[in-house]
């Protein structure tokens, strides 16, 4: 009797790894779009447009800086096997390396996103712009893209919109599904690209002194000029003349904040705004959320940003 029923509960056993192998839609990631991608942002993005369609998962853990990714083998396979990968070129060197071997399955979305505010000079003089006239940056081009774009809501929904059509020719069957998930991500997008312009319209200090050269695009959007303590790498770090001249910048410009952001250490805005006279908050890229993140998705930290730069801008 015992070993009839070790039998059937063998078989029944057996049934149920069959089943959850049989390409059924109701074991979960069954019959889904597989899109591996590469950073916060980008993973945000392809859930929100993907929607039930998708599986979506991000190479880069919580909590790890996204510049300095390094593939396990485990990840490089998981690469090799997705429908779709979604990156940005340029920002990662671990995948612009993997994506050699990707072929036509990798979609690079640095064309949706417009890049086109150059990386800043890390030898520039605070506050230069070398004529580039966009108001943003400490340097001028050194060649790169200031890969930021997320941080304009508008760019972002380009991307979005991409990601949509990338899906849509990947599957379609459900392309009117990955169009509309996509119109009304961007129609989100558009609803808080309103509320930073109206909340940012009126501040007193236009110069945004932030931990590492992120915030371009945030900056070219609502009207600030983005003076930084690193380059768009964060541990790019400045030299001792260049930190004493970023001092000096900050006191004669009267800078009443210096943001330090989540994921990097702050000693360096805290040495620049305790010898500049300035205070210190945490103004975030983005670039993945932890449980350290002001909020638990980009919506929710982006408002968290319009509260923190409207206070240390001094707007109204």
């Amino acid at each position: 009797m015992t070993l009839s029923r070790a039998l059937l509960a063998s078989s029944a056993l057996a049934l149920a790894v069959s089943a959850c192998g049989s390409g059924d839609d109701s074991t979960g990631a069954e019959g889904k779009v597989t899109v591996a991608t590469t950073f916060y942002p980008l993973e945000y993005a392809a859930s929100q447009v993907g929607g039930e369609y998708v599986d979506v998962s991000n190479l880069t853990r919580p909590g790890a800086e996204p510049h300095d990714l390094e593939l396990t083998p485990q990840q490089t396979a998981e690469v090799s096997r997705a429908d779709q990968l979604v990156y940005l070129a340029g920002f990662q060197p671990a995948i612009d390396d993997a994506v050699k071997d990707v072929g036509d399955n990798a979609f690079d979305v640095s064309d949706a996103a417009q890049l086109d505010i150059g990386a800043p000079d890390e030898e520039a003089e605070p506050g230069d712009d070398h004529g580039h006239g966009h108001g943003h940056g400490e340097g001028h081009d050194d060649g790169g893209q200031d890969p930021h774009f997320w941080l304009d809501p508008i760019r972002y929904g380009k991307v979005a919109d991409a990601i949509a059509e990338q899906l849509a020719e990947t599957d379609p069957d459900h392309a009117a599904d990955y169009r509309a998930n996509a119109k009304a991500f961007t129609d989100e997008l558009s609803d808080l690209d309103s509320e930073l312009k109206s909340g940012l319209e009126d501040c007193t200090q236009p110069d945004l002194v932030t931990g590492h050269a992120a915030f371009a695009y945030f900056a070219d959007r609502y009207g600030f000029h983005q003076v930084s303590v690193s380059g768009v790498t964060p541990d790019a770090e400045p030299s001792p003349s260049e930190m004493a001249d970023l001092i000096a910048y900050v006191k004669e410009k009267q800078v009443s904040t210096v943001y330090a952001e989540t994921l990097v250490p702050s000693d360096l805005a805290d040495t620049i705004a305790r010898d500049g006279g300035a205070q210190v908050a945490v103004l975030d890229p983005i670039e993945g959320i932890t449980d350290e993140s002001a909020g638990s998705d980009y919506f929710e930290v982006m408002r968290s940003n319009l509260a923190t730069v409207q206070e240390g801008q001094e707007c109204t």
